[in-house]
């Protein structure tokens, strides 16, 4: 009999609520009602392309680690198949044919977090021995695998083609902070902050529902023209990750999955105190590695938030699945949103 990957699973998780080999993990909560639920939203038949062209932000400004995609012709008879003259091979044809290949990073512009995107150190067995774990206990090396070799890289479990194959399609419900907090000085915004905007706002958020936060950061990319300034890792609300009650309220609330227009949703480059012991990135690790709740990030979500908001709207049917790319642990995509 195999060994359990677990014996304990981290407070407040959601390890094992859909079986012992789940590997979607929140997106579960998005059934054939809540698809229903998306649907009945659509009132006037209008779409919103919800992303970044994906050449934006531009440059390294916002992470130094990822790079804009880089286009190179397929090579056909040893020759760059593109602006390719098939009569130079064959005069019997007339034919001009271009075919590309791509570098592309899988997470620099819009994109879906798998749950193999961040883990944590977890005692699994409860016997004092932390362990490199993702989601539901699935291990670093074993199945989320880098060959140092090669550098190649597979997520043989958690992989972005669960999401794809699941089909992300369902109700967003998109809270415009940009109304409330402005584009500087960058404002993290705390579970009081929250309640206080979704009263106001008079929002609505039920089990299922895709939260969407719209801070304005997209607008300012765009503005860029692909050539940001570093004032853009100091604009726009974040998320207060380190705020206990916001992550209590995203796991009683019910939401499948969070999305922003900004870089990681919450907080970024924050400099922590000599004594702290923690995530680099609470929020990260409390929605992809306990809850198993997926993250979008730097979706375009600026021209759909001033349609909603010009028709006291707040919900919207969202279809966004990622590209189904075996093994991937992120993934760009085109969302639509349907009003």
């Amino acid at each position: 009999m195999n060994k359990k990957r677990w014996t304990q699973r981290p407070e407040g998780s959601t390890w094992g609520d859909w079986g012992e080999n789940d590997q979607l993990g929140r997106i579960n909560l998005i059934g054939k009602e809540q698809i229903r639920q998306g649907a009945a939203e659509i009132r006037t038949g209008e779409s919103f392309c919800l992303s970044l062209p994906l050449d934006y932000p531009g440059g390294n400004v916002l992470s130094a680690v990822r790079h804009p995609p880089v286009f190179q012709p397929v090579i056909r008879n040893n020759a760059p198949y593109y602006n390719y003259l098939w009569q130079e091979f064959d005069a019997r044809h007339p034919d001009i044919a271009s075919d590309d290949a791509v570098l592309l990073y899988t997470q620099y512009s819009t994109q879906w977090d798998s749950l193999a995107h961040r883990g944590s150190m977890f005692d699994v067995y409860g016997d004092g021995n932390q362990e490199p774990v993702y989601y539901n206990g699935f291990r670093a090396h074993t199945d989320v695998i880098l060959n140092k070799k090669n550098h190649s890289t597979q997520a043989k479990k958690l992989g972005i083609e669960h999401m794809a194959c699941h089909g992300v399609q369902g109700r967003g419900v998109l809270v415009d902070l940009h109304s409330h907090f402005g584009d500087f000085p960058r404002h993290e915004v705390n579970y009081d902050d929250l309640m206080r905007v979704l009263e106001c706002d008079d929002i609505e958020i039920q089990s299922g529902d895709i939260l969407c936060l719209w801070t304005g950061l997209d607008k300012l990319i765009m503005q860029a023209q692909g050539e940001p300034d570093a004032s853009l890792k100091n604009a726009c609300a974040v998320m207060d990750g380190h705020d206990p009650k916001l992550l209590k309220w995203i796991t009683d609330s019910g939401i499948a999955a969070i999305v922003s227009d900004n870089l990681a949703i919450e907080a970024v480059g924050k400099t922590f105190a000599d004594d702290y012991c923690g995530s680099t990135l609470p929020l990260h690790e409390h929605c992809l590695f306990k809850l198993g709740l997926p993250l979008g990030e730097l979706w375009f979500l600026a021209d759909l938030a001033q349609f909603l908001r010009d028709n006291n709207r707040s919900r919207f049917f969202l279809t966004a699945p990622p590209l189904r790319l075996t093994g991937a642990v992120g993934s760009p995509l085109t969302p639509i949103a349907t009003v």
